[in-house]
């Protein structure tokens, strides 16, 4: 499966960054029971760059899901840091989705998109998951987008 996996990483143009390091006072990932947690993933374009801005004030919905798939192709390095290859994904069991929103601004699920997409892209059915996308004030360092994840792993 992980040279499927690799493959299909090759087929969607897609090469992992390096795991970003936590920022804080937390760890980028923690397995318990069958379980991976990611912690939240900023938008970070592919030249490492911030992806910044807000949707429905400086920022349109073609990149807010632009941000929100690149924090998905985080969101995959930090899967294969924590687990050693990402063969070991049995499914991906959540995303939880922020957007930096402007008032009024109720497309959240559309932006969500991007990161969803490219789990079901990259892993088929086992990508398909349950989610949540929120609108927010303001995210760290004022990203536009931030994407956390509930991983079910292969022992």
């Amino acid at each position: 499966m992980s040279s499927t996996i690799d493959q299909r990483l090759a087929e969607l143009g897609i090469t992992l960054p390096e795991a970003a390091a936590p920022v804080a006072a937390y760890v980028p990932a923690v397995e318990q029971d069958g379980l991976l947690h990611i912690s939240g993933q900023i938008s970070f374009a592919e030249d490492g760059s911030l992806i910044k801005g807000r949707l429905g004030a400086d920022m349109d919905l073609e990149a807010g899901t632009a941000a929100a798939r690149r924090c998905g192709v985080m969101l995959l390095a930090q899967i294969k840091a924590a687990l050693g290859s990402l063969d070991r994904v049995d499914r991906i069991v959540k995303l939880g989705v922020f957007v930096n929103s402007a008032p009024g601004f109720t497309d959240q699920p559309k932006v969500a998109n991007g990161a969803s997409e490219l789990m079901q892209q990259v892993f088929g059915e086992p990508g398909r998951h349950a989610r949540s996308a929120v609108g927010v004030a303001v995210l760290p360092l004022g990203v536009a987008v931030e994407v956390d994840a509930i991983v079910a792993v292969r022992r």
